[in-house]
Formats: C-alpha cells, sequence, structure tokens
C-alpha cells in the first residue's frame, strides 16, 4: 500500500511519521509545495519541535517514510491520499473572522480529480466545517476519466507538545465514511492501517458528518472548561480564594473529572479558537444564533483573561509600565513545542509596548524573528521588544517577570539571583501558575498567581 499526505505541518508530518514507524509495510510520503520545508523534514532540523518526534522520523526516513515536493507524482501513485492542509480563519469576504478559508482544500480536491489515474480513497485530516466532504466529493465527481472516489473524514485530536505519545497511544481514532458498501470498505482500508497498532475499540467509525463535526465539538468542549475555570480564577482573585483549590475539589466530581481545570492566562493555539468561531459562524449559518453567542462567549472569555492579565501587570505596577523593562518568559502557546499560534504571549506583548515598556522575551524553542514577527508584523522593527538568549538574561534589571509558558526549565533557575539583578520591589506574575510563590515571596519577591 501507497500513501500520500498533502501537507507537511504539525499535523501531516507527525502523523504520518507515527503511521510509517507502526506500518513499515507501508511506502508513506508527505508531500508540500513549500521546498524550504520538505528540506527541513529531510534534515537533522526538523521543521516543527515535538519531544519524540525527531527518533520516529529518522527511524522510517528513507525506508518507508518520505518527504517530497513531486505532489503530482505521489498522488498518482497514492492508494490513499490524506489531506492536511491548513484551514486558517478567513479574513475576507463572508464570514470573514469565523468561518474556515478551505481554498486550500478545494485546490487539492481539483489537483487530484485533474491527476489521479486510478480509484483513490481520500481522507480528510485537516481540520474542517461539518459538509465539506460533500463539496470535496462534488469536485472529484466531476473528473473526466470515470475514476471513483470515496472520501473519509479521519480527523486529529493531537495536543501539540504531546502529539508522538498521543499517536502512538490515542483515545481513539475517529473514521468517517457514507454508509454504504463503497463508503464501508473504504472506511475498513482505513481501519486496517490504524489496527497495526491501534486496539480495535479504539477505532471509532461514523457517518461523514458526524465525524467531520466531532472535531470542533471536542475543541470547543475542551476551550470551554479553560474559559469556565479562568473565569473563576477573576472571581478567586476578588474573594480571596484559590483557584488551585476550587479546580481540586470540583475536579474531585467523576462528573466533571480534574482535566483542563487549569486556569491560566488563556490558551491559544492553532485549533482552539480556529474551531470554535468556525462553529459560531456554522451555529449563525444554520439559523441559530443562541448557540453562537453561547460558543463565541468562549472565546470572548478568554481575550478577556489575555488582557486582564496584561492590565493586572500596569496595575500593580504604580500604573505605569513606560520606560519599564518586563521580562516575558515563554512565548510559545504551551510548552514542548515551538507553536506561537494565538499564543497567550502575543497580546500580553502587544498590550505591554502600548503602555510604552521595554518588554525582554526569552523561549527556548521559538526564534527572535518569529517571536518579533508575531508581536511587530514582518518587516516591522520596535526598539522597545528585544529578543535573548535566556531567563536569567531577561530578567536583568527588569521591574518585573511575567510567565507566559510553563516550561519546565523556569522552575529549576537561581531566583535568590534573579532576585537581586531586578530593581526593588522585583515583581513575578505567573500566567500559568508553575511557581512556588510562597518561596518567591520568601526571597523577597512581590507574586501575582491567576486566580491568587
Amino acid at each position: 500500500m501507497k500513501i500520500c499526505c498533502i501537507g507537511a505541518g504539525y499535523v501531516g508530518g507527525p502523523t504520518m511519521a507515527v503511521i510509517a514507524q507502526k506500518a513499515p509495510n507501508i511506502r508513506v510520503t508527505v508531500v508540500d509545495l513549500n521546498q524550504e520545508r520538505i528540506d527541513a523534514w529531510n534534515s537533522d532540523t526538523l521543521p516543527i519541535y515535538e519531544p519524540g518526534m525527531e527518533e520516529v522520523v529518522k527511524e522510517g526516513r528513507g525506508r518507508n517514510l518520505f518527504f517530497s515536493t513531486n505532489v503530482v507524482e505521489e498522488i498518482i501513485a497514492a492508494d490513499i491520499v490524506f489531506v492536511a492542509v491548513n484551514t486558517p480563519t478567513k479574513t475576507y469576504g463572508v464570514g470573514a473572522g469565523k468561518a474556515a478559508d478551505l481554498r486550500f482544500i478545494e485546490s487539492v480536491a481539483r489537483t487530484i480529480a485533474e491527476v489521479a489515474t486510478s480509484d483513490k480513497i481520500i481522507v480528510e485530516k485537516s481540520t474542517i466545517p461539518v459538509k465539506t466532504a460533500e463539496t470535496i466529493k462534488k469536485i472529484l465527481a466531476a473528473n473526466t476519466r470515470g475514476l471513483n472516489f470515496q472520501v473519509l473524514s479521519n480527523p486529529e485530536f493531537l495536543a501539540e507538545g504531546t502529539a508522538v505519545a498521543d499517536l502512538h497511544n490515542p483515545d481513539r481514532v475517529l473514521i468517517g465514511g457514507e454508509r454504504n458498501p463503497a463508503g464501508e470498505k473504504a472506511m475498513q482500508t482505513l481501519v486496517d492501517v490504524y489496527a497495526h497498532w491501534v486496539p480495535r475499540d479504539r477505532i471509532i467509525t461514523t457517518n461523514l458528518w458526524s465525524s467531520e463535526l466531532s472535531k470542533l465539538v471536542a475543541n470547543a468542549f475542551l476551550a470551554q472548561r479553560i474559559s469556565s475555570i479562568n473565569s473563576i480564577s477573576a472571581l478567586c482573585e476578588a474573594t480571596d480564594a484559590d483557584v488551585d483549590e476550587v479546580a481540586r475539589a470540583i475536579g474531585y466530581d467523576s462528573r466533571i473529572g480534574p482535566k483542563f481545570l487549569k486556569a491560566s492566562v488563556g490558551f491559544g493555539g492553532s485549533c482552539f479558537q480556529k474551531d470554535i468561531l468556525n462553529l459560531v459562524y456554522l451555529c449563525e449559518s444554520f439559523g441559530l444564533p443562541e448557540v453562537a453567542a453561547y460558543w463565541n462567549a468562549v472565546v470572548e472569555m478568554n481575550d478577556w483573561q489575555k488582557s486582564r492579565f496584561a492590565t493586572r501587570i500596569v496595575k500593580t505596577l504604580f500604573n505605569t509600565v513606560a520606560g519599564k523593562r518586563i521580562a516575558i518568559w515563554g512565548f510559545a502557546f504551551k510548552k514542548d513545542t515551538n507553536d506561537t499560534r494565538e499564543s497567550a504571549a502575543i497580546s500580553v506583548c502587544k498590550d505591554l509596548l502600548a503602555e510604552m515598556a521595554e518588554v525582554v522575551v526569552y523561549d527556548p524553542q521559538v526564534p527572535a524573528s518569529k517571536i518579533r514577527s508575531d508581536v511587530l508584523g514582518d518587516g516591522v522593527t520596535n526598539d522597545r521588544l528585544v529578543v535573548v538568549d535566556t531567563a536569567e538574561a531577561a530578567a536583568v534589571g527588569a521591574h518585573a517577570v511575567a510567565v507566559l509558558t510553563e516550561w519546565d526549565e523556569f522552575k529549576e533557575l537561581d531566583f535568590k539571583r534573579i532576585f537581586a539583578s531586578m530593581p526593588k520591589p522585583a515583581f513575578l506574575f505567573d500566567g500559568r501558575n508553575l511557581l512556588d510563590l510562597e518561596k518567591l515571596n520568601a526571597i523577597g519577591f512581590t507574586t501575582s498567581g491567576v486566580g491568587k
């Protein structure tokens, strides 16, 4: 069997690397038009950082895992074509700011219809709105060679930072297809691929539309829990309650459970906000404004939490940060990834720069060029945004430190030395509730956590 995956990003690369690792009898090729990205996948410096991924890629690369820009050639050769291209939120026209931009999905479908010379199974791996498969099927059916294509939905449920572990031991693999003999056969073919390592009882098959919608709903529910506990964090700060203690108390309820009840400066990443806004747009499109408003409130709460954190820094530093050095520890949206999409750090840095602060950023995995472009825009410079190589360097001379990513290395720092390097009073704002604030207070820091 030959598998081709179109899209060499955070979904396509890791997923195909693990399939190649676990199913050595299958030839897996990841294709992308971005030559630089493909070159990186073929090098010793992979384009994305995930714990354990380098070992998986090196095990399969050259054996049954390949990375190529020969899109047409690999589509023609493949039995199964995964589509893992980007589906960003539209920035123009109808649905701008909410709807998914499906031009890349459509382009891929048209390419497959144009170049394919045999029947194929097409697998939606990108996060897409419900009923997108209908569009793909219509485009594929318009091919002039009488070929038959089966379209399946196989959404990813990876968490960045643990993607390899999630792929090795998934909670579930969801496969949606048409409930007819051809659709059932196609689903079974994909089930057999995952069955190389995933227990059969964890592979769920549904109809196409249930599968497409399940991805959006899963992310919406997870984000809702974060926004819910973040809303309570504000109440905890107003009442001297401790949000971690509240979360622990309610998490013991088996109906609620403890996961995704960690208060923070706000959620980020490529999926949560994008998928919720997509869900909002779908609800509006189907005449369900009350449902749309409900889910939109999850995003509004997250935006408010990020803004509230920056405002708290300004108020605590005597209502002005103009000319003051503020150290930002962590820029990725979460630890163990170099992904900065929708990172809370972007919003906080922008707010502090708008208050005329000097913002000094350190992150162990995000390049300085990426930090600058995310905060300022491509080609824009600002002398008050500085990127340094260590957390200690960021803190030297800083009036305050703000922890915005929960990197483990921040717990191992010499805080006595850091305190000595800062003007007094020395403030520390823990946006991830990562550090032991009592110990930091004993050193002399004036500390603030989220919901504390």
